[in-house]
């Protein structure tokens, strides 16, 4: 998804959210304020990119472990092939630093789209679909 659609898609689960009854929108937004995350921190983490700490902060932790082990690698064959792999992992990486503010924008809209469902499996004031 592109940024526009990205943002049309948080508008309309920002509508769902507003159709809430008071107590379910206090629950929506004790969920969504635990989960959601900062796309100036995730961007700041990239900088860090054969580390895979970014991947770490959006909860993929199977690919931020690989990302740590290939650049510990890297650095323990530094002298031989270790830049060429860490030169590789950052190339690989590099796309994700120019679309950390998508790649944010998606990971909270879904962490919007979970929250709400579990608002409805959990409410007795919801009486109707939501709206997608």
């Amino acid at each position: 998804m592109n940024m526009e659609e990205l943002k049309a898609e948080e508008n309309s689960l920002r509508n769902n959210v507003a159709e809430l009854h008071p107590e379910d929108k206090k629950l929506y937004y004790q969920i969504e304020q635990k989960l959601v995350k900062d796309p100036d921190t995730y961007a700041v983490l990239n900088w860090f990119l054969p580390a895979g700490i970014h991947h770490f902060y959006l909860g993929k932790t199977g690919r931020g472990l690989l990302n740590l082990v290939v650049m510990l690698i890297g650095l323990a064959t530094i002298s031989t092939i270790g830049i060429f792999i860490i030169i590789l992992v950052v190339l690989i990486e590099l796309p994700q630093l120019f679309r950390s503010q998508q790649i944010v924008y998606e990971y909270n809209n879904n962490v919007m789209k979970q929250a709400l469902a579990e608002v409805y499996d959990q409410s007795s004031h919801i009486e109707f679909e939501p709206r997608r």
